[in-house]
């Protein structure tokens, strides 16, 4: 494979992985503000629908690298 295609691959995870690392702290610090996470009504629904894109996100990041590396054999 050309050198284009991992250093492109590499750029994509590693903006997948800064995506969901935000993702994931924002939403995570915005429910301890407005007191939704830890209060005793339910959570909205945003909160965890936040949470799984972020994990995703970092999924996503990681299956990315695996296949970098398996461009280098």
């Amino acid at each position: 494979m050309p050198d284009i295609f991992k250093a492109l691959a590499t750029i994509t995870a590693w903006i997948l992985f800064l995506c969901a690392m935000v993702m994931g702290l924002s939403t995570f610090i915005m429910g301890i503000i407005n007191e939704d996470l830890f209060s005793s009504t339910p959570t909205p629904m945003a909160y965890p629908a936040s949470f799984a894109v972020a994990a995703f996100y970092a999924l996503a990041a990681v299956v990315i690298m695996i296949l970098r590396k398996k461009m280098e054999k």
